[in-house]
């Protein structure tokens, strides 16, 4: 049974000076060698060792170079990025497939709606491209699109290992990060918290033990809420982790937490989960995060 993946496109950006210089200078082959089977050939050999997941590697995960990726339509559209289903095998091969998450986005899409507040404390050693990205330049903008997809793979790897319910992350490429696809084995995503009604009690045991996991290692996702939190055969997978937080390093580190905290005790609390109060979770967050005595 294959496994799932989801692919955030790479999109178009504008070229500049050089690269018209070297498109008029550069001789184009008259045939392209690609793959006879798919839309491309398989990525994984352009990510270097830490660029991609952790080990041991999932037994769904095809990672011959021989394999290719084959686009089965967009998932999602948003601010953030393009969500591609895509699957990847060896042609070959009969029963080697799983649909590699992937999540590629185009720096002038990959911006978080809220970002000026979360890259608080994500500045870098270069004044330059500092201001660049303070700017929003076309320059700054591919910054921010980098760090944001950086920042999302290395949370999804450090979570994973931690043992918080999570996607695998399976590789990252530029801003293109590949990850594992939550749905049915015929390419249906799983639905979001917000749609379910049922198991209500477990998912928010579920949800409670991952934030706390979270805190303890000093993180808040930044934006939870019940929509970007997915259920899968009773599961509570958590999902889209660009912004997520140092509640330490952070300047306003804490109100991330609180505001997690917030937005999914109310939603539990009113759909009758008796134990579901904002302040008694945003309380328990930030003593496990060593915020208060």
């Amino acid at each position: 049974m294959p496994k799932h993946s989801q692919h955030r496109r790479r999109g178009k950006h504008a070229l500049d000076a050089d690269d018209v210089e070297w498109l008029e200078t550069t001789a184009v082959p008259d045939t392209f060698d690609g793959p006879s089977e798919g839309d491309r050939w398989s990525t994984w050999d352009q990510s270097t060792p830490t660029e991609k997941g952790p080990r041991p590697h999932p037994d769904w995960l095809v990672t011959e170079l021989a394999a290719v990726d084959t686009e089965h339509g967009v998932l999602k559209t948003g601010k953030e990025a393009d969500v591609h289903l895509i699957s990847r095998g060896v042609p070959a091969r009969t029963g080697c497939a799983c649909w590699p998450p992937s999540a590629t986005a185009s720096s002038e899409h990959r911006l978080f709606h809220r970002d000026s507040g979360y890259l608080e404390g994500r500045r870098t050693h270069d004044n330059r491209m500092n201001r660049a990205m303070a700017n929003r330049t076309a320059f700054g903008r591919q910054a921010i699109a980098g760090q944001w997809a950086v920042a999302e793979f290395s949370a999804l790897c450090r979570l994973w290992e931690l043992g918080v319910p999570v996607p695998y992350p399976v590789q990252i490429v530029g801003t293109e990060i590949l990850q594992e696809f939550i749905g049915t084995p015929d390419g249906y995503a799983a639905p979001r918290l917000a749609q379910v009604s049922d198991g209500l009690d477990s998912l928010w045991e579920q949800l409670v033990a991952a934030m706390v996991t979270l805190a303890r290692e000093g993180l808040a996702h930044g934006d939870l809420s019940p929509y970007n939190l997915l259920v899968h055969d009773g599961r509570l997978v958590i999902i889209d982790l660009p912004q997520i937080v140092d509640v330490i390093a952070h300047p306003a580190g804490p109100s991330f937490l609180d505001r997690d905290a917030r937005n999914v005790a109310t939603w539990f609390a009113a759909k009758g989960h008796p134990t579901a109060a904002p302040d008694t979770l945003a309380t328990l967050l930030r003593h496990e995060a060593r915020l208060t005595d």
